[in-house]
């Protein structure tokens, strides 16, 4: 038995995920962690802290999030093609840095074992409110998803502590309790992310889901993580596992199978992500343990119900087309 799981969700088979995730969404992720596959033990490397060097105030960065990105020529296609995309200069160092620093002060009291995350975020403090709803990231992935009109479905910190393990391969349509594959998921690392600090890695292309639908998913043990790494190994799918460096940012489809490597560094990797859907989806009639305390992202809303509570509001409006290229 998963020492993670209570009695209700350990019950039945191990592929049996129809149980309603009874815990807080901390107990969820130090669940989720136990499903990958461990690596190899090594050595952690030292990584030095951030140099801050002066920072922007926050009425800066505000600013700095509500100037639209200009889109690489291709960066849609690809995200099209591949089911992600990552961006760079999405951020300025000391947004950034700005940003990391308030996801510590928020993230003081989590008590996660190895992969520390809140959520929520927004509701309580301007800054995080300014990032997850601001016309540059919001923008982008109304821009990448094709669609006028998003809303919020959570934003997260997840803060993987030195030492911390892998994140097990998964793709986001398993967890969120949402009828539509129009959603989008950003990834915005708060410090440079080199490889031993466990960036998040994708496989490419956007039907590689298709390979993977029929096999069993474990939620006591790795062996659907195992599983999932030998399918993909065996169909030659392309891994993008690349390092991030300070200000890059990724966009990945809620089809898009991907994982993230140990924090094998001596410093935590922290992370501001949120996910944004097309405006009209419902929540699916039979939400499950995968998808943890959903209710608190999508509250006062019933399975069946389109996902539009108070929580979640709608991020983006229609995009004039004015030849510009900017998303605005």
């Amino acid at each position: 038995m998963n020492p993670h799981l209570s009695q209700a969700t350990a019950a039945g088979a191990a592929d049996d995920v129809a149980p309603a995730w009874d815990g807080d969404n901390e107990q969820w992720w130090d669940w989720y962690m136990s499903l990958a596959e461990g690596g190899p033990e090594t050595a952690l490397v030292d990584v030095p802290e951030p140099e801050s060097g002066p920072l922007p105030d926050e009425p800066a960065v505000i600013a700095e999030l509500a100037v639209p990105y200009e889109l690489p020529l291709g960066a849609a296609g690809a995200f099209a093609a591949d089911g992600f995309v990552v961006l760079p200069r999405v951020v300025t160092p000391g947004a950034a840095e700005v940003l990391r620093r308030r996801l510590v002060d928020l993230l003081a009291t989590t008590t996660g074992s190895s992969l520390r995350a809140r959520e929520m975020m927004w509701l309580e403090d301007p800054l995080v409110r300014a990032a997850v709803l601001s016309p540059r990231i919001a923008g982008i992935c109304a821009a990448l998803l094709g669609h006028d009109t998003l809303r919020l479905y959570h934003d997260s910190a997840l803060c993987k502590e030195p030492g911390a393990g892998r994140t097990p391969w998964h793709h986001d349509a398993h967890h969120f309790p949402l009828d539509s594959h129009d959603v989008i998921s950003t990834w915005m690392p708060l410090q440079a992310v080199p490889a031993a600090m466990g960036p998040l890695s994708f496989a490419r292309g956007m039907d590689t889901w298709r390979l993977l639908a029929d096999l069993p998913f474990d939620k006591v043990g790795t062996s659907y993580d195992l599983r999932v790494s030998e399918a993909l190994r065996e169909a030659g799918v392309v891994v993008h596992d690349e390092p991030f460096a300070l200000g890059d940012v990724s966009f990945h489809s809620t089809l898009c199978f991907h994982t993230a490597g140990a924090n094998r560094t001596t410093r935590p990797r922290m992370v501001l992500g949120a996910t944004y859907y097309a405006d009209g989806a419902r929540v699916i009639d039979h939400p499950t343990m995968v998808s943890g305390d959903w209710r608190l992202f999508v509250p006062d809303t019933e399975p069946g119900q389109p996902a539009a509570s108070a929580r979640n509001p709608i991020v983006t409006g229609p995009l004039p087309d004015d030849g510009s290229g900017l998303v605005r």
